[in-house]
């Protein structure tokens, strides 16, 4: 898929060798953009943004090394026996909330001084950290047990969220020192980033880790020139946000009814009247960014009709329709279903997680990355592994959405050369070069001492 990206003819063509649906989609999609040709060639564009698309297409038509390196593997420590008992992990979430389980299941088996089993969904290839023990499975005379019987099962609701290190030694261990071996069912985000000490939170970032296989992939690839573009605008974003997007009274059911069957509890916040409107949630930055936001902002970055891009994502709510304005602007335009033909797809196919991997190797892999939301998981660890490993030659796009949503707001006058103007430099003053925040996560910020150097 990676060397096909290579290809700069890859464009729109026949459907017969591939997939019909450059992207996948929602199955009833709400008209959002609909795009009429004028004269002489000209589009105009109808909906929320139609006046800055058209200025956009317009525009369209006519037109630092970072001292920062690894050095996790500068370890001064030794491999321990595990001699304390075995932690099984079972992760819970998609790909990306695995990948940090169990980067976090190996931490805490170290803490330990435990013996890790290899969870049942990874292969036991990826498994080479030297760091902690590791087994396929548990010993002969420890299988038969009935762990929850036992008190050796430990769930979400047993751990709390970001948990420090003292609780896995004073809750954790004891059981299991005298049951030999403890079951994690769950374990999202259940080991706080501080305080870890230097020695564990440089096992994150074990060069013999998931990431540094994904990473000889990635440099067997190169060269490549190709925008990847994670457009995280999925129903279930999109409804949770609790914002409005343009799609009036139809829109509002259809996302509610949404809300009642999967987020019930924000169902019945809503009805409280205490949470803050769809207009306040916009003006602060709280929105995903739409099709059409993430239109405009590129165009404005300078980016031409030219240029190659891979969208990430899947099931982008209001379908074909909603993304009309990017299709039509940018018409280099490919995702996984695009590149890969139905065969090549098919093992892949009823198993999103793999299919969410295939998104994060591309789009580790780009010339550059732009992401429509920062909180979401994908875009994190994309946007840390692009740090780490990146040498500062790949950059990511990190909308600030409260400043982009004060220029927004201004689509029915302002003109395209402002409009350029004020987004470039919301770009340009968002900080680029970012130590990790206390307690902030350092899959997302690895510029930190436990991790990164400085050379300057």
């Amino acid at each position: 898929m990676l060397l096909r990206l290579q290809d700069h003819r890859v464009g729109h063509h026949d459907g017969a060798s591939r997939n019909s649906s450059s992207v996948s989609v929602w199955p009833q999609p709400q008209p959002q953009v609909k795009v009429k040709k004028l004269s002489k060639g000209k589009k105009h564009y109808s909906g929320i943004y139609g006046r800055l698309l058209a200025l956009a297409a317009h525009a369209l038509a006519e037109v630092p090394a970072s001292a920062w390196r690894p050095c996790a593997d500068q370890r001064n420590w030794e491999p321990d026996e595990g001699k304390n008992g075995y932690i099984m992990v079972t992760a819970n979430g998609g790909i990306n909330q695995q990948c940090v389980a169990i980067c976090n299941a190996v931490v805490v088996a170290h803490l330990l001084n435990a013996t890790l089993v290899v969870p049942k969904f990874m292969y036991s290839s990826v498994w080479k950290d030297a760091s902690v023990r590791l087994v396929k499975e548990l010993p002969e005379e420890l299988k038969s047990l009935d762990l929850e019987a036992i008190g050796s099962v430990v769930t979400d609701i047993d751990v709390m969220k970001e948990s420090k290190p003292s609780f896995y030694l004073k809750n954790i261990l004891p059981i299991l020192l005298q049951k030999r071996v403890v079951h994690f069912v769950g374990f999202g985000n259940r080991l706080a980033f501080d305080p870890i000490p230097f020695q564990l939170q440089t096992i994150i970032f074990s060069p013999h880790a998931v990431s540094a296989i994904i990473a000889r992939n990635v440099r067997a690839a190169k060269p490549s020139r190709y925008l990847a573009l994670h457009l995280r605008f999925e129903i279930d974003m999109v409804a949770h946000s609790l914002c409005e997007f343009g799609g009036g009274e139809d829109q509002r059911q259809e996302l509610e009814a949404f809300r009642q069957i999967h987020f019930p509890a924000l169902t019945e916040l809503e009805k409280t009247g205490k949470l803050p409107s769809p207009a306040m949630l916009r003006s602060e930055g709280l929105c995903p960014l739409t099709p059409e936001e993430a239109v405009l902002l590129l165009a404005a970055l300078g980016f031409n009709r030219k240029t190659q891009i891979y969208v990430a994502g899947a099931q982008i709510y209001g379908g074909k329709s909603r993304l009309a304005a990017l299709s039509n602007l940018y018409p280099n335009l490919v995702t996984k279903e695009y590149l890969l033909s139905p065969t090549e797809l098919e093992p892949f196919m009823n198993f999103s997680s793999q299919l969410a991997a295939l998104d994060f190797i591309v789009c580790t892999a780009a010339d550059a990355f732009a992401m429509t939301d920062s909180g979401s998981q994908l875009s994190s660890l994309v946007s840390g592994y692009r740090i780490y490993y990146g040498g500062g030659r790949m950059p990511t796009i990190r909308p600030n959405k409260r400043r982009l949503a004060d220029i927004f707001v201004k689509n029915n006058t302002i003109e395209w050369k402002v409009f350029e103007q004020r987004v470039r430099k919301a770009v340009r003053q968002t900080k680029h070069v970012q130590s990790r925040p206390k307690g902030r996560s350092v899959y997302r910020y690895p510029r930190c001492k436990e991790c990164m150097c400085r050379t300057d």
